[in-house]
């Protein structure tokens, strides 16, 4: 079993035909996306920064500046590309994490944001086919990614492998936990009830552990998902909006497919259709899904304001 924890890559190094968007470097730089230094910089100072400013971390990528921003810059830092769109809603929750996580890799790494819909032969040719989308390009090379929202915890480990495999140094971090890292490893090999046993042994010694809770609920929606068809179970729960394992199912399946707000959604107003045990039985399961997300998440925030005007 892959790691459940990601969707599978459609990316492996190399796989992505790059050449038809390499082009001769023009004669005259174009503007910089970020404040760039003047050239009366202090000797030392970091190129594309201020003085006094921490160095470039977020562009904006276009197919006009796609060879100097990512081929040429990934040769010494590492460029992980955030494909999106204005109008995807899920988008608008990996964003700001890749910004912050980005801001707070002091330019160890650089986020390139790529607009699919201004820059249609960057999302062709990087075979785009669902957003939001992640790869990195290290040394000129599309290393593997995902699609759809991860937790922060997840796009942190995403990060680190990247930087890993470009050799490249995180900087200071927080010490590791490994109980953490061995309930991690299970999840990540498919072994449930190690994974299962070990958050919950993290838990009964730190109850407030957010990534052990989180961990613990991705456990309960990979075994809920396992073997089942996704396609039959959003058909199931289309045809009967009264289903409730249908519905429930149906909102695992959006979760993992990166459609968060469309899984909420439809829990809450399966909360307010329902009462007694079966509103207790969905409200439990929506609580689940925002664990698997971390308290931190907007939509999470969202949701538990419109599941509180549905309870009361």
């Amino acid at each position: 079993m892959s790691d459940p924890r990601t969707t599978p890559s459609i990316f492996t190094r190399g796989a992505v035909d790059l050449s038809a968007l390499r082009a001769p470097a023009p004669a005259k730089p174009a503007a910089p996306s970020r404040p760039a230094a003047s050239d009366s910089a202090p000797a030392g100072a970091v190129p594309g920064t201020l003085p006094g400013l921490a160095p470039e971390t977020i562009i904006d990528v276009t197919e006009s500046n796609f060879q100097s921003e990512v081929l040429e810059r990934s040769l010494s830092t590492p460029v992980i590309l955030d494909f999106w769109a204005d109008w995807c809603g899920p988008c608008k929750q990996l964003s700001p994490v890749l910004e912050k996580l980005a801001v707070e890799g002091q330019g160890a790494w650089v986020l390139g944001k790529v607009d699919v819909d201004a820059n249609p032969r960057l999302a062709q040719a990087f075979r785009v086919q669902g957003i939001p989308m992640v790869l990195a390009v290290i040394g000129g090379q599309p290393v593997e990614g995902f699609t759809g929202v991860l937790s922060e915890a997840q796009v942190k480990q995403y990060i680190d492998a990247v930087l890993k495999a470009a050799g490249v140094s995180s900087g200071a971090a927080a010490p590791e936990d490994p109980r953490l890292d061995a309930a991690d490893d299970a999840l990540m090999v498919g072994d449930l009830d190690a994974a299962e046993a070990a958050y919950k042994k993290i838990l009964a010694e730190s109850p407030a552990d957010a990534a052990a809770e989180a961990g613990l609920a991705q456990v309960g929606l990979y075994r809920r998902i396992n073997g089942q068809d996704p396609a039959s179970i959003l058909s199931r729960a289309a045809a009967d909006p009264d289903d409730l394992e249908a519905q429930r199912l149906a909102a695992d399946v959006e979760v993992l497919s990166g459609q968060a707000e469309d899984a909420y959604a439809r829990l809450v107003a399966l909360v307010k259709r329902t009462s007694g045990e079966d509103r207790d039985a969905v409200r439990k399961h929506l609580l689940s899904l925002f664990a698997v997300a971390g308290p931190d998440d907007p939509a999470v925030a969202g949701a538990r304001r419109a599941l509180a005007s549905a309870l009361f």
